[in-house]
């Protein structure tokens, strides 16, 4: 206790080390005198006398400094408070502030070396008057160095903070990234839990499908076809094999199986307690893969099963695309029924009130005019009024809008019913025209002739249905109708206009298409969208440049464009003759050897080198075959086209995009209700 007592009097006497290295620690001087109070004096000595004296010169400390020193230790101060030199028992400071006595630290060094030197010499001091000497010794120094205490005392302080503020932020980066790990490996055990409900495999043996499947809506359902694909394998197997036992229960389970999947898609779909049954087809197939453990047999059977398969696959794709064909060339009973309801209404109707408003903006070439040619009322209705809403001047659009002879008196009896507000339409007959007949146009030419009769009406006596589903797209009647070769006629059909827009009738105007007429097309006669990628959509896939007149003429890497919207300017159609130039490439193509039936072919032809690219932006197509169109597309688009099989208006039309062209039709219409077309 003893040489406790002098060791601490020491560490109090040299005060001067202590800022040196840990200023800013402390709280009031004073404190420093009070501490020595908490101490029992029968605890650190025996001997009453000696340490009584020493007590006394500890208490009468203060005397033994020089006013300045003991001006500069009241009144500097940092931001932790007050000067404090109970150093050594001092226990309110922050954990994060407090020092480990590390041999590095180098400013700890210097303070437990000075206290050892001192200690030394205490222990040889008997007396108060050596004690009093060495405070003297002590002073003395102090007074010394009092002088460059203001010049290095900030420098040491900081270089000491920046210190303690980096382990800190060190220390509490480790607790983070421990707390992170911590965290990731608690959520990764809580996912293991949850999958062993799903993991079915005997003592981890069997297992035919990933761990993450389990994360999916249908894991059970593919879990579940998985373990019937193995089953028939291993009951092939079996039966060659003449195992009965394990054949019979695996055809027992397999007929169990089908029944419980049904005809179900996503997990929610199976019937309840489905897991078990799930591990007990696991349990018999690892029983079946113990007893036969054959792994060359076991892949000779299921590459069997895989050709098969395909092959089956094959077959299904082949049956898929004739009948989509087919769909596409019906006429929904509905629409049908549509057709005659206003025929009906359209001839019961006097003479005077057939007939819809003449207007002078039916020739007026400074308005905005548009042309469709369909034979679909309603499809033709969701044209216009898509068109119409979308306008910003309705007052300066007009619709041409002509169809056949067996449509005439109902399309003109809707827009009776319907009128199209500000705009101005007008509905003709393409029978009317008595300039389109078999002399003038190649095509009513070729369709008398008996080969195009044979190929169009004669059945195909033996076909394969992959001849005949290849065959089926071409004969489908619209390339027979005049409605869909009219779009090369258009100076004929509007003679004192300058410019059209031809629209298809099945495409849906989500915006203002009055810009249009202000696109420079820089000469050329046809402004559309280009349609090509990197390998398809190009020359080549359309016209047959094994031909020597198609090989010599055109570039089969050309890009194409889409009928559907297009910005035709009649002038320049004049000029160049266009219609003359598709008359001479179709009368070539009498025995269809430079492409197969259709428009767009011909329509690549005539217009090449005289197509002027249209933003993207305008006209979005692929929404009757192409089920990936980017939602974003869709949105941003002026025009969608419904180009392929899947129509909007028939039941093999795809639900994704059917909302854009079922907001534009009135289904309240009596009409409509009458037929029962319902959204």
């Amino acid at each position: 206790m003893r040489c406790r007592s002098q060791v601490f009097i020491l560490l109090v006497v040299t005060v001067i080390a202590p800022l040196i290295f840990l200023a800013g620690r402390a709280t009031n001087f004073n404190s420093t005198v009070s501490s020595h109070k908490d101490f029992d004096v029968h605890d650190l000595t025996t001997d009453h006398g000696g340490e009584l004296r020493r007590l006394n010169a500890l208490e009468h400390i203060e005397t033994l400094f020089p006013k300045e020193v003991l001006k500069v230790i009241y009144s500097h101060t940092e931001e932790t408070g007050a000067l404090n030199m109970n150093l050594v028992g001092r226990k309110d400071l922050a954990s994060s502030l407090i020092q480990e006595e590390t041999a590095e630290d180098q400013g700890e060094g210097q303070v437990r070396s000075v206290i050892q030197d001192q200690g030394e010499v205490a222990n040889q001091e008997q007396g108060a008057d050596d004690i009093k000497v060495s405070l003297a010794e002590v002073e003395a120094e102090v007074g010394g160095r009092a002088v460059d205490l203001h010049s290095t005392e900030d420098d040491s302080a900081k270089e000491t903070r920046k210190q303690f503020r980096h382990r800190r932020h060190e220390k509490r980066l480790t607790e983070l990234i421990r707390q992170d790990e911590d965290e990731d490996k608690k959520a990764e055990n809580e996912a293991m839990e949850r999958n062993k409900e799903v993991e079915v495999g005997v003592d981890g043996k069997f297992s035919i499908w990933k761990r993450e499947d389990a994360e999916n809506p249908d894991a059970m359902v593919r879990i579940m076809r998985d373990q019937l694909i193995m089953a028939r394998a291993y009951a092939a197997i079996a039966e060659s094999t003449n195992n009965g036992r394990l054949l019979r229960e695996l055809k027992a389970k397999i007929k169990e199986n089908i029944k419980l999947l049904g005809e179900a898609n996503v997990d929610s779909e199976l019937p309840p307690g489905i897991k078990d049954k799930i591990k007990l087809m696991a349990r018999l197939l690892t029983k079946a893969r113990d007893q036969h453990r054959d792994c060359a047999m076991m892949v000779k059977k299921l590459r069997a099963m895989l050709q098969t398969s395909e092959e089956h696959a094959r077959t299904l794709k082949k049956q898929s695309t004739f009948l989509s064909q087919l769909a596409a060339k019906t006429i929904p009973k509905g629409l049908h029924c549509l057709s005659m309801s206003l025929t009906l209404q359209y001839h019961l109707l006097p003479l005077a009130e057939r007939e819809l408003p003449e207007s002078p903006k039916l020739e007026d070439p400074t308005l905005y005019h548009y042309a469709i040619f369909s034979d679909n009322i309603l499809a033709a209705a969701v044209v216009v009024n898509s068109t119409i809403i979308h306008a910003k001047e309705p007052e300066k659009h007009v619709f041409h809008v002509v169809t056949d002879r067996m449509n005439f008196g109902a399309m003109k009896m809707w827009f009776l019913e319907n009128s199209p507000g500000l705009a101005t339409i007008q509905v003709e007959n393409v029978d009317d025209y008595k300039w389109l007949n078999a002399s003038y146009c190649p095509v009513l030419h070729q369709l008398s002739s008996a080969s195009m009769k044979d190929y169009y009406f004669k059945a195909d006596n033996g076909a394969s249905l992959a001849t005949v589903s290849s065959n089926l797209k071409y004969r489908n009647p619209k390339y027979l109708s005049m409605l869909n070769h009219l779009r090369f006629y258009l100076p004929e059909v509007f003679p004192k206009l300058n410019k059209v827009l031809f629209l298809d009738d099945d495409v849906v105007v989500q915006k203002d298409l009055s810009a249009l007429w202000d696109v420079d097309l820089h000469g050329n006669v046809n402004g559309a969208v280009e349609t090509c990628g990197q390998s398809f959509h190009r020359f080549d896939k359309y016209l047959n440049f094994s031909h020597p007149d198609i090989a010599s003429n055109f570039d089969p890497m050309a890009c194409g464009w889409a009928y559907g919207m297009n910005m035709f300017d009649l002038v320049e159609w004049k000029k160049r003759d266009i219609t003359g130039i598709y008359h001479k490439w179709q009368r070539m193509n009498e025995d269809r050897t430079l492409w197969k039936l259709g428009t767009l072919p011909p329509g690549l032809i005539t217009f090449y080198n005289m197509t002027f690219p249209l933003d993207k932006s305008w006209h979005v197509l692929g929404l009757g075959y192409n089920p990936g169109v980017l939602h974003s597309e869709l949105e941003a688009a002026a025009v969608v086209h419904y180009n392929g099989n899947m129509k909007p208006w028939l039941e093999i039309g795809m639900s994704r995009y059917k909302p854009y062209w079922t907001k534009y039709v009135k289904y309240d219409h009596p009409s409509l209700q009458q037929c029962n077309i319902n959204e």
